[in-house]
């Protein structure tokens, strides 16, 4: 089981290193409906991640298993697919990234995150955890990982866990820390939301770029 926690740790990382979600949480703690959005935010985020961990889980652990030589062409190749998947979009974020001095462009759903209420926040939360294209390639990544290791159903329970514990904390961290100190964190939290919507583009390049490597040679150590 260590071996699958060593595996997945990069990907719930790659899923924890969002600027998008994590803007869109200092947002909502910036908002008039703080609280209740931020909460719902958060469970949705966490749910999100959890829900398609657990799916792909169980689709990898439907895969024909490997043969004598523990070869496993079938996750191999998924492997391949995703790594490919990621280089393709750490390529459009790099190339969308805005000019020295330029203002980045925002999602235009940010504009109603003050009029949020809890229940919209949930669902925002899901479809940024679970639908976005990134987050859900990661989250198949690890998702293989775990089906595929054949491990008991006390183990993979507890992996799902771990990596829906890892890749949601980013989100968890400024949320909680406002709930305990709104006072001392509203100036910070500010100052880190300017940072991430600056360098979003950039940060989400790299970490695209490093995930597909990992997931390649995952892919080609499968053969």
């Amino acid at each position: 089981m260590a071996a699958v926690i060593g595996a997945i740790l990069p990907l719930a990382v790659g899923i924890a290193i969002s600027p998008i979600p994590i803007v869109a949480a200092i947002l909502m703690l910036l908002s008039p409906k703080a609280k209740g959005a931020s909460v719902g935010f958060l469970v949705g985020w966490i749910v999100g991640i959890a829900l398609a961990t657990t799916v792909f889980t169980l689709l990898s652990a439907a895969l024909p298993e490997g043969d004598a030589d523990a070869s496993r062409p079938v996750t191999a190749i998924v492997q391949i697919v995703l790594a490919v998947a990621l280089l393709l979009l750490a390529l459009r974020q790099w190339r969308g990234r805005p000019a020295e001095g330029e203002e980045p462009d925002l999602p235009k759903w940010m504009g109603a995150i003050d009029q949020m209420n809890a229940g919209r926040a949930i669902g925002l939360g899901v479809l940024l955890s679970a639908v976005n294209p990134k987050n859900l390639l990661l989250a198949a990544g690890g998702g293989i990982e775990i089906g595929g290791a054949g491990l008991d159903v006390g183990s993979v329970v507890l992996s799902i866990v771990v990596f829906t514990v890892i890749a949601g904390c980013s989100v968890a961290v400024p949320v909680v820390a406002y709930l305990v100190a709104s006072d001392a964190m509203t100036a910070p939290l500010g100052r880190l939301r300017e940072w991430l919507v600056q360098h979003n583009a950039s940060i989400m390049a790299v970490l695209l770029l490093v995930l597909a490597v990992v997931l390649l040679g995952k892919g080609l150590g499968n053969f």
